[in-house]
């Protein structure tokens, strides 16, 4: 296998400036979820070039790509098959980095690196293309549109038959992580991420003249008792080991100084590691809601929309990531993370196969390259995509070798 790695390693550096300038491409035009017409064209484009059968159009712009691997190939129905998945989509974000590849659209951004992750499939594609006579089995390439919004590309991919009448042994995925430095990969074995819901909450009341509050019903009033009151859901009624939150980023009444609403509209995020407390805690949510406007006389309408389930990472499809991960880039370059409060729709694929969902390392303070994902100046140190690329490889033919 060492000479399979150094061939990998020599890959990685001989494709390092066109993957760069791949990624440069889909950062300097960026498209939001189900948009990503151009994108997917470009993909494909690169494809063709690779000579990787594919099939585009799943989820309007999503595609799935096969390499067979040659080495005793056979038709043996028991044969691997592993996917490597990467989303595409960008953010609604007007970018202020100075860079000479800034984002030509107005308002839309990769602030959350989806196109270093395509970028680095497309190396991974094209190197395990060049290795097809070094492994047995087959790698299913997914493109994945609609990451950043419900319900998520991979449920849509999914149950347009992505996986339908194959038998997919593990499925790997990686994301950007700028809290580690460039070179150096995070893993979390086990729950990762978060469920993440969407509550959206109306107050009405009876709107009026401010300074005669006796013939109001006043929804600011109580839409801030019912924010308060629903923070008793983590505080009070969560396990202290299951980890909760539950956050508020709208508030939105259209008064004025002088003039009361007639209704309050509040949104916010719930997010948990525990499916069942998850379902209890959308009961409580809106009972408690419903239960207090009436109190103060007036009516409340909770939706909750449910978004991703929890991220589990298979224990032991992660320990052998960690190992091999450790013999490509060196022990002191992988790294353990805790548990995160953040969602992936990458856990839907997790709930059909092992599966290992890592983070590559993108920080570089002496560039300056420390933003968080999501943030207006949101850049990668772009070695870091040598590392993600050849990685990957490296992980999928240890895995097609492991049992063949």
């Amino acid at each position: 296998m060492d000479n399979i790695k150094n061939k990998i390693k020599k890959l990685s550096s001989e494709y390092f400036s066109e993957i760069v300038k791949i990624r440069r491409h889909i950062h300097s035009n960026p498209e939001l979820a189900l948009k990503e017409y151009e994108t997917s064209d470009y993909i494909v484009s690169k494809l063709k070039e690779y000579n990787i059968p594919y099939t585009q159009g799943i989820a309007r712009t999503g595609i799935t790509a096969l390499i067979k691997g040659k080495k005793n190939n056979s038709s043996n129905s028991d044969e691997k098959i592993i996917a490597l998945r990467a989303d595409m989509d960008a953010l609604p974000i007007e970018e202020k980095n100075d860079i000479e590849y800034k984002s030509k659209n107005t308002g839309v951004m990769h602030a959350c690196g989806h196109d270093v992750h395509t970028a680095s499939l497309l190396g991974t594609a094209k190197i395990l293309n060049n290795l097809r006579d070094d492994f047995q089995g087959t790698v299913k390439l997914i493109f994945q549109p609609s990451e950043e919004e419900f319900p998520g590309g991979a449920l849509m991919m999914l149950k347009q038959g992505i996986f339908k009448d194959i038998k997919v042994s593990k499925v790997f995925g990686q994301h950007v992580y700028p809290e580690l430095e460039a070179g150096k990969i995070g893993i979390k074995k086990g729950k990762y991420m978060a469920s993440t819901d969407e509550i959206y909450i109306t107050v009405r009341g009876k709107g009026g003249h401010s300074a005669m509050p006796e013939q109001n019903i006043d929804p600011i009033l109580i839409a801030s008792h019912i924010i308060i009151a629903l923070q008793q859901i983590v505080t009070r009624y969560s396990k202290p080991y299951v980890p909760t939150v539950l956050s508020f980023g709208r508030f939105i009444a259209q008064g004025k100084t002088n003039i009361t609403p007639d209704k309050v509209k509040l949104e916010g995020t719930f997010r948990t590691f525990d499916e069942e407390w998850r379902d209890k805690a959308h009961k409580k949510i809106i009972k408690m809601a419903e239960t207090i406007a009436e109190s103060m006389d007036g009516k409340c309408e909770v939706r909750i929309s449910r978004g991703y389930p929890c991220l589990i990472n298979d224990e032991k499809t992660s320990d052998d990531v960690k190992k091999y991960a450790e013999q490509y880039i060196g022990k002191q370059n992988v790294v353990d993370l805790d548990l995160q409060m953040i969602a992936e729709d990458f856990a839907y694929y997790a709930q059909l196969a092992p599966a290992c969902f890592y983070r590559l390392g993108t920080k570089n303070e002496a560039k300056n390259i420390t933003s968080n994902l999501h943030t207006s100046t949101f850049n990668v140190d772009e070695r870091s995509i040598e590392t993600g690329m050849g990685l990957m490889a490296w992980i999928t033919i240890n895995e097609l070798q492991e049992n063949c």
